[in-house]
C-alpha cells in the first residue's frame, strides 16, 4: 500500500489552519495539527478524529525556538519525514487608529517575529525531514496585502488598506518564499506563497467575503501540487498575484 502523506500546519487550532487539516485529512493525508499549547492542539484534534479523519496534535509556538527543536525532533521520532509544511500562522498587531508612520516598534517587532521569523525558523527546523520526501512541499500563507504592485497602484483592491506591520511582513514572507524556492529549484520541494483570500476569521471578520471552507483551498491546492507544479510562485484559487 501507498504511505499516506505527512502535514504539518502551523497555527491550525483554529480558523484558516484548521479547516487546511480538516480538507487535508479528508484527501487521504494524515495531518499534524500544530498549535501554541497541547491542550489548544488536542481540542482542535479532538473534533477532527470525531469526523474519523487521520490527523495528531502536537504543540509547537514559531517564535519559540526550543518548541521548534522539540517538535522537529518528535515528528522525527514519529515519522522519519514530512511530506507537507504549511507555514500558517500568522498576526496582525497594527493598531487600525494610528497612521502608518505611527506604528510602534514593538508592533513590527512582534510581527514580524511570527510572520517572517517563525516561519524561517520552522522551515530550516523541518528541511531535512522534507528533503527525505519523494515530493515536498512548502506552503507560506501569505496575504494579497502583501503585493508592493497593488499597494503602489491607486484604485486596486488593495490600495487604501494600509495596515503596515502585518502588510511588510508578508511582502518580506514573498521574498523568502522566492529566495527558498531558488535554492530548492533542482529537488523535488516546491515553494509557494498562498493568498487565502478576505476570510471569515477571527482575523478578517465576521463580514468578510469569503467562508472559511473557501479560504483553505488555495493552500491544500498549494500543499498537492503534482510534479510538474509551479515553483516560487504567489497564488490565490489558482491565480498568479503581482508581487
Amino acid at each position: 500500500m501507498q504511505m499516506s502523506k505527512i502535514a504539518l500546519i502551523t497555527g491550525a487550532a483554529k480558523g484558516i489552519g484548521f479547516e487546511t487539516a480538516r480538507q487535508l485529512a479528508q484527501a487521504g493525508v494524515h495531518v499534524i495539527v500544530a498549535a501554541r499549547s497541547q491542550d489548544k492542539a488536542d481540542a482542535a484534534v479532538a473534533g477532527l478524529k470525531a469526523e474519523g479523519l487521520p490527523v495528531e496534535a502536537l504543540a509547537l509556538e514559531v517564535t519559540d525556538a526550543a518548541s521548534i527543536a522539540a517538535a522537529a525532533a518528535a515528528v522525527a521520532a514519529r515519522h522519519g519525514r514530512l511530506d507537507i509544511l504549511i507555514n500558517n500562522a500568522g498576526v496582525m498587531h497594527d493598531d487600525p487608529a494610528k497612521k502608518v508612520s505611527e506604528q510602534s516598534l514593538d508592533t513590527w517587532r512582534s510581527t514580524f517575529d511570527t510572520n517572517l521569523f517563525g516561519v524561517i525558523a520552522v522551515t530550516q527546523a523541518f528541511l531535512p525531514l522534507l528533503r527525505k520526501s519523494a515530493a515536498g512541499r512548502i506552503v507560506n500563507l501569505s496575504s494579497i496585502l502583501g503585493s508592493n504592485t497593488l499597494h503602489a497602484t491607486p484604485g486596486s483592491p488593495i490600495y487604501d488598506f494600509k495596515v503596515p506591520a502585518y502588510n511588510v511582513s508578508k511582502t518580506a514572507l514573498n521574498g523568502w518564499t522566492v529566495q527558498l524556492a531558488y535554492e530548492l529549484r533542482d529537488t523535488a520541494i516546491k515553494v509557494n506563497a498562498a493568498h487565502p483570500g478576505h476570510v471569515q476569521t477571527d482575523m478578517g471578520g465576521p463580514n468578510a467575503p469569503m467562508a472559511i471552507t473557501d479560504g483553505a483551498k488555495t493552500s491544500v491546492r498549494l500543499a498537492l501540487l503534482p510534479a510538474d507544479g509551479p515553483n516560487g510562485g504567489y497564488f490565490h484559487m489558482g491565480d498568479t498575484l503581482p508581487w
